[in-house]
């Protein structure tokens, strides 16, 4: 991911670190704040919060920039980013008052160009990214979601691209919405604009889990614990392939996953997990790269 822009490196000197071991650092218990987002590091899991109800969380190109910076600073003890958005909206998109013509097309495209870099960059992150969503996701919003590796969310959310009510189709939103629903669907929301309901969502494969709000958090959770007990190397190594996967031949993409299982065995952890599930224990994992043979 590109280099962010030098205003926001404050956040680097503002970080919490605990050393755990050589080269580890704990999250766990720090906290950031500023307008537009806050965060909080605890047992491996970094929790990411756009606090701008205000604007429906809207993703400016602050937010943007603020996203990214949380997104990059995660430290090696991270399992896991929980993705959230304060009050009745996840996200409801581009701030449009950064869109007309007073801001001129450099700055457009600046905008794009950032939101770009930040959903390409979850998809690369070595960890899962979950989408906790209560409320509406539209347009970017939507695209944000879209761009993460899971869902959990409420029946009263919903999922738009209504760009094309405010002469504005959603283009790049549609990128990301495309790749996760099927064809038909993914046209009829980016040419409509109506909304996906939450069940709606959940029948179609768009949301993972769906919940009641007071069981939103402890969903969530529940499913970041299941990612954080296993190997932070195995687990980037399978999402990284995963997303490899899908643009390739299915022949192809067998003959890669095939190298790929002979490599994850030669690691530690490969064959660590292996020694666990004889001996009838719970693994101990170094969360390296290390190999156990060649």
């Amino acid at each position: 991911m590109a280099a962010l822009p030098q205003q926001f490196s404050r956040w680097s000197s503002m970080l919490l670190r605990t050393r755990v071991g050589p080269g580890n650092f704990s999250w766990a218990s720090s906290r950031l704040a500023s307008s537009l987002t806050s965060v909080h590091d605890a047992d491996g899991v970094r929790h990411i919060t756009m606090t701008s109800p205000k604007t429906r969380n809207a993703l400016s190109l602050e937010m943007l920039s603020e996203l990214k910076e949380h997104v990059n600073q995660l430290s090696s003890s991270t399992r896991v980013v929980v993705l959230s958005g304060q009050g009745p909206a996840f996200s409801a998109g581009h701030n449009l008052k950064e869109l007309t013509s007073a801001q001129g097309r450099d700055h457009h495209q600046c905008v794009f160009d950032s939101c770009t870099e930040l959903m390409l960059g979850l998809q690369k992150l070595e960890v899962p990214v979950i989408a906790q969503v209560d409320g509406t996701a539209a347009a970017a919003g939507f695209q944000l979601v879209a761009s993460c590796d899971i869902v959990i969310a409420t029946p009263r959310s919903s999922f738009s691209t209504p760009g094309g009510n405010v002469g504005i189709f959603c283009s790049t939103p549609g990128i990301a919405v495309s790749r996760v629903l099927p064809r038909r669907l993914a046209a009829h929301l980016l040419l409509t604009g109506l909304p996906l309901s939450g069940e709606e969502a959940l029948r179609v494969g768009l949301v993972s889990r769906l919940v009641e709000p007071d069981q939103l958090q402890h969903e969530t959770a529940h499913i970041a614990a299941a990612i954080v007990r296993k190997s932070r190397s195995v687990i980037a190594l399978g999402k990284k392939f995963f997303y490899q996967q899908l643009e390739l031949p299915i022949d192809e993409a067998y003959r890669l996953g095939s190298r790929l299982m002979v490599d994850n065995i030669a690691l530690k952890d490969g064959q660590e997990g292996i020694r666990g599930f004889i001996e009838k224990r719970e693994p101990t994992w170094t969360h390296t790269d290390e190999k156990a043979h060649d």
